[in-house]
């Protein structure tokens, strides 16, 4: 078979603010990869079908010297996530042709792994039918890190108030929607007056924009906080 183009999304830059595209990444089509005969060793290539863009990449896009709780980007190299791609080849007794993994995949539009213990990666049945994009959102990282911090450490009851700082992001919306299914009155904050719109569109009781209203009124008007 024909090598086929396998185009990335590279790590070009360090930015100084918002990363900008074709400086901070650029869109790469000079690596090729032949499906049928690239060596796998026992492993197995798959095609990536979506990929997570979230708040903590711009965290890793840094100089490497400067310590942070995530490892940073290489500039020359692919940006990495969460994804899920579909297996189009394989020669693990695990992993078989046409399964669907989920885990940190390479923003490019194929890659071979070895195995999927040692890289982290999971095979997903998806008996629910439901689009992969929920897999890198509500059923990913943002979701799962939403619903076991709820469950595992509110110790909310039904009726008491919580208070989500940055309930406008991909976590804290996860955790206004679980509080209210749980019964709870939610105060939530965020920074942009959209943010606090899209708030109080998922069900948050009450919804304000910290930079333009004093967080201590609004508690000690809303409160007593139990969350």
């Amino acid at each position: 078979m024909a090598p086929t183009t396998n185009a990335r999304i590279i790590f070009n830059s360090v930015p100084t603010g918002y990363p900008v595209p074709g400086k901070t990444t650029v869109y790469d089509t000079s690596k090729t990869i032949d499906i049928e005969d690239a060596p796998l060793a026992g492993g197995f290539v798959l095609k990536t079908l979506v990929l997570s863009v979230d708040p903590y990449l711009r965290g890793r896009m840094r100089d490497p010297n400067d310590n942070s709780d995530a490892p940073p980007f290489m500039l020359g190299e692919p940006l990495v996530s969460h994804g899920v791609g579909v297996v189009v080849r394989s020669e693990n007794a695990k992993v078989k042709v046409g399964s669907h993994v989920y885990g940190v995949i390479a923003h490019q539009e194929y890659s071979v792994f070895k195995d999927l213990e040692s890289q982290g990666l999971t095979v997903i049945e998806n008996k629910e039918m439901l689009p992969w994009s929920v897999y890198v959102g509500a059923a990913g990282m943002p979701g799962q890190t939403a619903y076991y911090a709820w469950k595992e450490y509110s110790r909310a009851k039904k009726g008491e108030i919580v208070f989500v700082t940055t309930g406008g992001g991909s976590v804290g919306s996860f955790v206004i929607q679980l509080a209210k299914l749980d019964g709870l009155k939610v105060i939530a904050s965020a920074g942009s007056d959209e943010k606090v719109a899209f708030m109080k569109s998922i069900g948050a009781d009450v919804a304000f924009n910290y930079k333009t209203t004093s967080t201590t009124q609004v508690l000690e008007r809303e409160g007593p906080i139990d969350v």
